[in-house]
């Protein structure tokens, strides 16, 4: 007898149809799974039969009879043990040990342990949106599951599954099970996006700046401004400076002052974060931006996202949020030249023999970085004991065309006592937040009511070449300024148009429609003022 259940696969970020059919003829015994199956699919037969035994009907590795299960579509890879659930339904009704029912509109999806519980599953989230999106009326996901596949969903119905006995009494409708309803405690509402992001983080790696305030954060009034302008803009920052000027520290309060993200950001961000196995159990909707802190030995496949099944990279996990690079020289040249095209494209492109799969990357980058290797070049209080060939190489570790597409280069000094010991109070992250807030607000109903792109657009770091023709509006006093700048610094194209970026966001911040002498002049400071060639 054959029949069909259906399941769904997870391809790069998004969720295909798997439809499961289940043979099972009259023959030798034999137990087949076909349709380009990995090795965790090919296992399902031990686990799936051990939870048919166990739930009390035939195991099929004890029934005489020729099995074939097929995934479909066969010329797709399948890999993960999403289909435990679809193939024990569907061998049960092939071999009629359960009554018959319709499987139309409903999707299973979930992992079978040997006693016949159902265990979670990464990128549900994916699958139940996919679901919604399709005109499917049911979903059967894993209980610890079922809070992530409601949150998106308004028709979809999901039903939280215990153990594969339970599943079947439903079916066969002798037990009535209640679609599961998401607690207001995890549902998005508008307020989130009032709220600031320095409100309590997300569990476990979510948890890394908790608490940390710019008014905990001694002096460097320069660096604190130029994050602000990164914040209000999305422009990518690096920050050099000794060791112990406090980089780290003003990389990791940069969140408390960024904006919450709206709904759909909300949404993308926990998919991919699903997808990855990164989601906290406690919070399956992620509210605030992430912030990703890559340790230097990482390899360009953990960077920018790969492997023979490609997965989201940190530059994606950074999606809508912070990358933070510290000590950048110490990565590898290949992963940080692999930075070009997100940085540009706000994407990256990953081929494979399997196909090509494009993963979102839209992140500010924030990078940290001493001045020479030993860190004192050019410190008042301590002479640097790096020779002139070390800080070459050092430096060059750092392309030109990787600098050119960071918009914000500020040296973060050395502290005085005075400035550490200094007990005035200083702004808190809460009112630069309100700034923030304010300038975004500028840009985006800006690009609303004159751009209509899609996807669309909402900050200045996101403008192309037409964006900053029609939108930069400049002076022509400050073009000169430009001009001179351009003709001394040999800035690049993409150097100019940066600092036009730059200055829009400078002017937003003064609620200022046209670009002025001082935007601009401000605005240079942040290209020119650290001379990468000096010494």
């Amino acid at each position: 007898m054959l029949s069909k259940i259906y399941s769904a696969a997870i391809f790069g970020l998004e969720a295909i149809l798997i439809e499961v059919e289940v043979d099972v003829a009259n023959g030798l015994h034999s137990f087949n799974i076909v349709g380009l199956p990995d090795i965790s699919i090919k296992e399902a037969k031990q686990r799936v039969s051990a939870a048919i035994k166990n739930t009390g009907a035939k195991s099929p590795l004890r029934a005489n009879k020729k099995i074939t299960i097929n995934l479909a579509p066969a010329d797709i890879k399948k890999y993960g043990s999403y289909y435990d659930l679809a193939i024990a339904l569907g061998y049960l009704l092939a071999s009629e040990q359960m009554l018959p029912f319709s499987s139309e509109k409903k999707i299973f999806v979930g992992e079978l342990t040997l006693g016949g519980l159902v265990r979670p599953v990464h990128g549900i989230l994916a699958i139940a949106m996919w679901a919604e999106k399709n005109g499917y009326e049911y979903i059967f996901v894993p209980l610890q599951n079922a809070a992530e596949a409601a949150m998106a969903t308004k028709n979809l119905k999901v039903m939280g599954i215990k153990n594969l006995r339970e599943l079947i009494s439903f079916l066969e409708n002798k037990i009535n099970l209640s679609p599961y309803k998401v607690s207001e405690d995890f549902s998005y509402s508008e307020q989130n996006e009032k709220q600031g992001s320095a409100d309590s983080m997300s569990a476990g790696s979510y948890n890394f700046n908790k608490g940390l305030d710019f008014s905990q954060i001694k002096g460097q009034g320069r660096a604190k401004r130029a994050l602000v302008i990164a914040a209000s803009g999305n422009h990518n920052i690096l920050m050099v400076g000794p060791p112990g000027s406090g980089k780290t520290l003003l990389a990791k309060a940069f969140l408390s002052i960024l904006p919450a993200m709206n709904k759909e950001q909300c949404f993308e961000v926990t998919k991919i974060h699903s997808i990855s196995g990164l989601l906290p159990a406690s919070q399956p909707l992620i509210k605030q931006c992430p912030f990703r802190t890559p340790h230097h030995t990482a390899s360009t496949a953990a960077l920018i996202g790969g492997g023979t099944w490609p997965k989201p990279g940190e530059i994606t996990l950074a999606h809508q949020g912070v990358l933070f690079l510290d000590e950048l020289p110490e990565f590898k040249r290949d992963a940080l030249e692999s930075l070009r095209q997100p940085l540009e494209e706000g994407k990256i492109c990953i081929s494979r023999t399997q196909g090509r799969i494009t993963f979102p990357a839209k992140f500010i980058l924030i990078a940290a970085m001493n001045p020479c290797p030993c860190g004192y070049l050019g410190d008042p209080k301590k002479e640097c004991a790096c020779s002139p060939g070390d800080i070459i190489r050092y430096r060059k570790k750092i392309s030109g065309p990787l600098l050119d597409r960071i918009d914000i280069i500020i040296e973060v000094p050395r502290l005085s006592f005075q400035e550490i010991s200094n007990r005035t109070s200083v702004e808190t992250s809460e009112a630069i937040k309100k700034e923030v807030v304010f300038a975004r607000q500028i840009q985006k109903q800006r690009f609303i009511k004159k751009n209509k792109k899609y996807p669309p657009i909402f900050t200045n770091g996101e403008m192309d070449m037409e964006d900053i023709n029609q939108f930069c509006q400049i002076e022509k006093q400050a073009e000169n300024l430009l001009k001179k700048a351009m003709d001394r610094y040999s800035l690049s194209p993409r150097s100019y148009h940066r600092v036009l970026k730059i200055s829009r966001t400078i002017a937003d911040l003064e609620n200022e429609e046209t670009i002025n002498y001082n935007h601009v002049a401000e605005a240079l400071q942040y290209k020119t003022e650290f001379s990468w060639n000096e010494h």
